[in-house]
């Protein structure tokens, strides 16, 4: 999960996250590869959202983007207690605008609007930028548990009503 730690700047047209049709398929699978590409030398092994089924995400329902062109996403699955958010990515020509900011905002909405009282996601234990990150929104860490290759830091965020 890649997101920028810059202040958020004024909202601009096209930066409020929408869901992603299949045209924005290849902007999608672009930024994703753009925003996780770095992060392959280091954890020696392409992190998941990369080798992600982009166009069943995106036909399921769980892709939101931002940006006119798309310059980051998010990607929110809805489980019975709480919501999944599996991938946050910002293209790094879009770093320090403050779309990281407002796409993890617009994963709480979401969450809210869908009723469920939590949001938990998970970064890799070499993308240290995250672990740093990730409390300062109020997500707290809860467990680390190695997943296949992937060894992962697991958060969630409780949400008031």
């Amino acid at each position: 999960m890649i997101i920028e730690t810059e202040p958020e700047s004024r909202q601009e047209p096209g930066r409020e996250p929408r869901r992603a049709v299949t045209a924005d398929v290849p902007a999608v699978r672009a930024v994703t590869d753009a925003a996780y590409r770095h992060y392959i030398e280091r954890i020696g092994i392409r992190p998941a959202p990369m080798d992600a089924d982009h166009a069943a995400g995106v036909a399921a329902g769980h892709v939101f983007v931002a940006g006119d062109p798309v310059a980051g996403l998010v990607v929110l699955v809805p489980q019975e207690d709480h919501l999944f958010l599996d991938s946050v990515a910002v293209h790094p020509d879009a770093h320090g605008t403050g779309l990281g900011r407002i796409l993890l905002g617009f994963a709480e909405t979401r969450a809210r609007a869908l009723g469920l009282p939590e949001i938990r996601l998970y970064t890799n234990a070499l993308m240290w930028e995250n672990q740093r990150l990730y409390p300062r929104y109020g997500y707290e860490l809860t467990e680390r548990r190695v997943d296949g290759p992937y060894d992962r830091f697991h958060y969630r965020k409780r949400l008031s009503a």
